[in-house]
């Protein structure tokens, strides 16, 4: 999270809000792991007065940025499979503040992150801006439809400069996010994101 959402957002002493990101990550083991280090993280973070439910204009515009993402899913016997998702910059499209979606291709065909969401829907995404050190992390509960079951959605997530046949519409109900700090993030850059970095330093 940026210093100045934290700061527009900080406990003001008056009520404790508990963060549902918190809620659901800082399970009893996790708080005994962060006593045991003596992290205060439970505590702080639980102070900042954020609705972190609902997507702000700072998530839209950043994940309408990526031309990727993470998405990890867990399968019937708890074990977690991670995937790379990518496209053309915008490809996950922003529905609503509790709503994204993208149009999946026809890949390998392996369908292991389509048949681990037909068993448990919960998603974590996790969203990299590398030139400028970000990242986002945002859970969801997902549903999938094939293509032709949804022409709305179809129509919302299709790109028509991108040719590729779409499979599926896959949808994320935002269930929680959090922003990281840029510690440890090497900078990185795509081609047209250095070429514009040039530019810009003439």
């Amino acid at each position: 999270m940026s210093e100045n959402r934290i700061r527009d957002h900080h406990f003001s002493g008056l009520t404790i809000m508990p963060r549902k990101y918190t809620e659901i990550t800082f399970t009893d083991s996790v708080q005994q792991a962060q006593a045991d280090f003596g992290s205060q993280a439970a505590s702080r973070m639980a102070g900042w007065d954020l609705d972190d439910e609902h997507l702000t204009a700072e998530e839209a515009q950043f994940i309408a940025a990526r031309d990727s993402f993470y998405m990890a899913t867990v399968n019937e016997d708890d074990w977690p499979y991670l995937q790379f998702r990518g496209g053309p910059p915008g490809f996950l499209k922003v529905l609503d503040e509790r709503t994204l979606a993208y149009a999946d291709f026809c890949g390998n065909q392996q369908y292991i992150s389509t048949g681990n969401l037909r068993k448990n829907d919960r998603v974590a995404l996790f969203f990299m801006d590398y030139p400028n050190r970000r990242r986002l992390k945002l859970i969801a509960r997902t549903e999938v439809f094939n293509a032709t079951a949804r022409p709305d959605l179809l129509e919302q997530v299709r790109d028509p400069s991108y040719r590729a046949r779409i499979e599926r519409v896959v949808l994320f109900h935002v269930v929680a996010f959090d922003w990281n700090c840029p510690q440890h993030i090497t900078p990185r850059f795509s081609e047209k994101e250095w070429s514009d970095r040039e530019q810009a330093e003439g």
